[in-house]
């Protein structure tokens, strides 16, 4: 090393993303650009960890000088079990996709995906209103729980909840609740009549994937549509819905939203969620 080198600053605070794969994560690419918005020290820092590495990497972390990481599949059910504390939403989510290292090595796990998803639909669509009528789910799988916390706890009155495992949606009901209402994967269409608010919590629709095969005859013009796929942007889901009239909200939102709690605590300043921010993660 040479002496005109620059030196980083000795406590220049660390956080990450832990998955596998890692690669595809947009993460890093956020977290950068609002440490140097802020012209804050730190790092954002990608890290792939198999599953049976988790236990040693979450011990060894803050003693690396991390203040905490996101988590992503496959992990974010696992963490919950190696965390010292857990929040009563990432509890009854049963998931956790944001941790915080406490100074005396302590793990602190919460998830903010349920509050990034309600973030996002109030962001791009200020009079949304929850109890406007009957919301619609298709999907069971983890995030479909966070968004289901989330509905119930801004006021949805009916959530009807359909996925291709009837199983998995009648084991959502049996947890949050009466006003979850099950549907089979055939009958999904019916769903929509008189919805207000309709979510998909699938990958269906994802470049990659195939698509949403879901008859939208019943969907009425006034409904708001979301998607929480975000590659692309416009699914073909929202891109028949706002044909039909229908409000639309991407899913890009939500990725944004659901970062901000956990950079707020991991570097000390609350992050804005702008249209600058959706173009530097779109690249």
């Amino acid at each position: 090393m040479t002496d005109d080198m620059p030196i980083a600053p000795k406590h220049a605070p660390l956080a990450g993303v832990i998955g596998m794969p890692i690669a595809h994560s947009r993460s890093p690419r956020l977290h950068g650009h609002w440490l140097r918005r802020y012209g804050l020290a730190g790092h954002y820092i990608p890290m792939p960890v198999m599953p049976e590495h988790l236990a040693e990497v979450l011990r060894v972390l803050p003693r690396a000088g991390f203040v905490g990481i996101n988590v992503t599949i496959p992990h974010k059910e696992a963490v919950l079990a190696l965390a010292d504390t857990v929040t009563d939403r990432a509890a009854l989510i049963g998931a956790a996709n944001t941790l915080i290292f406490r100074p005396d090595g302590k793990i602190h796990a919460d998830n903010t995906d349920g509050y990034g998803f309600i973030a996002n639909l109030r962001q791009q669509a200020p009079d949304w209103q929850p109890d406007a009528g009957p919301a619609v789910l298709i999907g069971a799988g983890g995030a479909a729980r966070a968004v289901v916390a989330s509905l119930l706890d801004s006021g949805v009155k009916e959530l009807r909840i359909t996925n291709r495992t009837r199983l998995r949606s009648e084991q959502i009901r049996a947890e949050f609740g009466a006003r979850l209402v099950v549907y089979d994967w055939a009958q999904a269409g019916n769903m929509l009549d008189g919805a207000s608010t309709v979510v998909n919590a699938t990958s269906l629709g994802m470049e990659g994937k195939p698509p949403l095969r879901v008859p939208l005859d019943a969907l009425s013009p006034e409904a708001l549509v979301t998607d929480l796929v975000y590659t692309p942007l416009m699914t073909p889901l929202l891109t028949e819905a706002r044909a039909r009239g229908c409000r639309v909200v991407d899913g890009l939102g939500m990725l944004l939203h659901q970062a901000a709690p956990g950079f707020e605590r991991w570097f000390g300043q609350r992050p804005e969620v702008d249209d600058e921010t959706r173009r530097i993660v779109l690249g």
